[in-house]
């Protein structure tokens, strides 16, 4: 088949029986869609001559809008929450649990999660550092934590956590040229040639800081390098060296929303300030009160409780605004399921408004939502966590904080983890502990899987050590909390009730 031929496959005749290319609906042109203008640029260029006033603007209305707020504290409660908890899988030869070498790990990883050994400052523990790196993803679109290897405070592990700032990151002027042994620098990350990070260059000093800048020279870099840095942010289009704000398809609609709902109080204000207007007939007026009214303040003070008499001539027409605007509610509404479908959480979740959904499509939302939440426990579990506990159990090892002997003849064995992110409450309680029943019955599901999901940071040993020291307690003084005993005593008959 000829060239031609093949061109001509591509080719329909219209209605006029001219030839006309066949292509996608989406991609035809016209008057509608002259205005569309879609370019061709990377994901790095892109963000080039937009990144830094998307993060100043995603920081601005997280200090200043009530729903912006609201989101990233949903997105760190629901990720994060009150801390992700460890367990070490460490084994015997015979596959049992190695109980004192996992009790040994456990105890130090907790004592130096402290904020005065975990941070170089001193000031954030485990738990608020999570909580700020998934903030600074939602805010910033992307975290930097660098690893630094000596110790701090009272501990004797050398390793500890430094935050980073993403301004200290050179993400302006130059914007990519080659670097050393023909390495690429994109927005401050030196990768090689599969775009693997070798280096981040960093200021010394925050831009921004110019109330205690001084005298300091602002420009002064620094070069640290990848092994030392965990930077964290969503690729969703590669090559991405840097991340982009949660909420950059929605901030404008949300600084629209806030600006007009300050108009709308405005206008609220103004109108329940004006009581009427007082209106002059000019027929009843002499022409020379004419001068006089000159001099009339057009204003006229009021106090509650009380009315001022009109003067010979004068009418009053009460006024009868139309603010609060009744359509406000319908609107706000609509705009806050665009800004909740932006950004990936449910409109009950922002607006806490559960008076237009009944009990099931809440149920369903909530449920999705958890999913998410979920998949980014799983990412940030995957991308942060396992890579400073790997490190950090070199380092307890090497400081005699916890003691294996053949620990680096076979790192990989004692290195298995599980990490415990929070779970959640059952939305309906009595179908739902019902339905695991069974799942664990028909070998469905685990305890294990049950209490990951629910224990909210526990695990099956957590619960069953507890179990057992409750019954013990129980035992000595005396209880008994029999379910069964329970049953038979509030039915008054052995028969258990049961009710709507």
């Amino acid at each position: 088949m000829s060239i031609y031929d093949e061109l001509m496959k591509r080719f329909e005749r219209g209605k006029d029986g001219k030839l006309k290319f066949r292509m996608f609906a989406g991609a035809k042109g016209g008057r509608l869609t002259n205005d569309w203008a879609a370019g061709g640029t990377s994901q790095d260029s892109e963000l080039f001559t937009s990144l830094a006033a998307l993060r100043n603007r995603s920081r601005q209305m997280i200090r200043d809008n009530p729903h912006a707020a609201n989101l990233q504290r949903i997105v760190i409660d629901n990720v994060v929450g009150t801390g992700i908890g460890l367990q070490a899988q460490v084994t015997k030869r015979d596959g049992s649990p190695d109980q004192s070498v996992n009790d040994q790990i456990e105890e130090a990883w907790q004592r130096w999660c402290e904020k005065d050994t975990c941070h170089t400052a001193g000031q954030l523990g485990m738990t608020e550092l999570l909580r700020m790196a998934i903030g600074g993803v939602f805010q910033d679109g992307e975290a930097i934590i660098r690893k630094v290897r000596r110790p701090f405070g009272q501990g004797r592990i050398p390793f500890a956590l430094e935050v980073i700032e993403p301004d200290l990151l050179l993400d302006h002027g130059v914007g990519t040229y080659m670097g050393q042994a023909g390495n690429t620098i994109r927005f401050g990350v030196e990768v090689d040639q599969w775009q693997r990070p070798v280096a981040y260059w960093m200021r010394r000093f925050h831009p921004g800081d110019f109330a205690y800048a001084g005298e300091i020279h602002r420009e002064a870099m620094r070069r640290i390098p990848a092994k030392d840095i965990e930077h964290l942010h969503l690729v969703s289009r590669w090559p991405q060296t840097r991340g982009v704000p949660w909420m950059h398809m929605v901030i404008r609609r949300l600084r629209d929303m806030g600006g007009y709902t300050e108009s709308e109080l405005t206008a609220a204000r103004a109108a329940a300030n004006i009581m009427g207007f007082v209106q002059q007939s000019l027929d009843t007026l002499d022409p020379s009160d004419f001068d006089k009214l000159k001099k009339v303040d057009r204003f006229i003070k009021s106090e509650p409780g009380t009315f001022q008499r009109l003067l010979p001539g004068e009418t009053f027409n009460g006024f009868a605004p139309s603010r609060p605007n009744a359509q406000l509610d319908g609107f706000m509404r609509y705009m806050l399921r665009e800004v909740a479908s932006g950004v990936g959480v449910s409109y009950e979740s922002l607006s806490r408004d559960y008076s237009q959904s009944n009990y099931s499509s809440s149920r369903l939302a909530l449920l999705d939502d958890r999913n998410q939440w979920r998949v980014l426990q799983s990412w940030l579990i995957r991308n942060y966590l396992h890579d400073i506990y790997r490190e950090w159990l070199d380092a307890a090892v090497i400081s005699g904080a916890v003691r294996i002997p053949d620990y680096f003849n076979r790192k990989e064995h004692y290195q298995k983890v599980r990490f415990k992110p929070r779970g959640w409450s059952w939305v309906d309680p009595q179908k739902e502990v019902q339905a695991y029943v069974l799942a664990v019955q028909h070998g469905f599901m685990s305890r294990s899987d049950v209490i990951a999901a629910i224990g909210n940071g526990q695990d099956r040993e957590d619960v069953d050590k507890m179990i057992k020291s409750d019954r013990e307690r129980a035992k000595a003084l005396g209880l008994d909390f029999d379910t069964e005993t329970i049953k038979e005593q509030s039915t008054g008959n052995g028969e258990t009730e049961t009710g709507e």
